[in-house]
């Protein structure tokens, strides 16, 4: 019984100490920022940087979610697949039609409600392993749509199409919905019971159920939000690009390149340590990367393996200076 309480006060500072970590993380990717537009501009590239932003969008409301069920111990391998869904379903309810637009906002976010409830309930009222249930709903999820659609589902109206493209001002309303996405999540982490309970079931879930955390509820609650934030991601894309497919949430490689942005962000993947701003940082290094990698032309096969090692000394250092500060 002594193990309960001393595992809950390292949940706690996980929970409300993340400011130093976060601190880090933010100066790798003024490095990266640095070092990648000097590079572009040595190259007679230019500097977009609201471009880079937009680019993010799509990405980063997809890693908040996953973020919030790696805090707790859980994982999503489902998302790109959330994110195909929901385009696809949006574009074939509003078929074009302004009057349809409320329809097919309620009905995806129905669709993305019944599968992060799915999900959550089979992981801890079923016990099986997040890895497994989220790939077999994957899987689910993939089938379901080649065999309902070949490619475009429908459309949606020019109206539906200023979240992708309108703004208030220089700044995009894509980028506003993100931010609001990030805040939100933030807030629940960092000053709600349900974020207090997530870090510490990330840290032990024994522990947690010992002190009185009903995990269940709040891994639930998780998935629900991370299927949340992929409909949002589904709707901005189909905003972009005017109607739905079945491969556009796997030609996103949401699922890894959420995990990656993640675990980048300083967020560990066995749980109850990081944090969503974290995870902005990681979005904002592989945007930076990407673009730079773009503008330098670099071949799409050595951008992968270079965009892997980054990734793996990132995490390399990360765990040393884990090390480092429990020794």
């Amino acid at each position: 019984m002594i193990a309960a309480p001393a595992a809950t006060n390292r949940a706690w500072r996980n929970w409300r100490g993340l400011d130093s970590d976060t601190a880090i993380i933010y100066g790798v990717l003024a490095l990266v920022a640095l070092i990648s537009w000097g590079l572009i501009l040595a190259n007679g590239g230019q500097i977009n940087f609201a471009n880079t932003l937009v680019r993010s969008v799509a990405l980063g409301m997809v890693a908040v979610g996953q973020t919030m069920v790696i805090l707790g111990g859980s994982l999503d391998l489902s998302v790109a697949y959330q994110v195909s869904v929901t385009a696809v379903m949006a574009s074939y309810v509003m078929q074009g039609d302004p009057d349809r637009m409320l329809l097919g906002v309620v009905a995806v976010t129905a669709i993305g409600l019944a599968i992060g409830l799915a999900n959550g309930v089979i992981i801890t009222v079923l016990g099986i392993n997040p890895f497994i249930a989220t790939l077999g709903m994957a899987l689910i999820l993939r089938g379901v749509l080649n065999s309902s659609f070949d490619n475009f589902a429908g459309a949606v109206p020019e109206q539906f199409q200023v979240l992708g493209y309108g703004g208030i001002g220089p700044i995009p309303y894509s980028v506003l919905l993100f931010l609001a996405v990030v805040v939100i999540a933030w807030v629940l982490l960092r000053y709600t019971r349900f974020g207090h309970h997530l870090y510490a079931i990330g840290g032990s879930e024994e522990t947690a159920r010992l002190s009185g955390v009903r995990s269940a509820r709040a891994l639930i609650l998780a998935h629900v939000l991370c299927s949340l934030t992929c409909v949002l991601t589904g709707l901005f894309i189909v905003s972009r690009l005017g109607a739905g497919a079945p491969w556009v949430g796997t030609d996103g490689n949401y699922d890894l390149e959420s995990i990656a942005a993640v675990v980048l962000g300083g967020t560990a993947l066995t749980g109850g340590k990081g944090g969503v701003l974290g995870t902005v940082a990681g979005v904002l290094i592989l945007a930076l990367l990407d673009n730079l990698f773009n503008q330098l032309q670099v071949n799409t096969f050595l951008k992968d393996v270079l965009r892997g090692v980054i990734i793996i000394a990132a995490v390399a250092v990360y765990a040393l200076r884990g090390r480092k500060g429990r020794a």
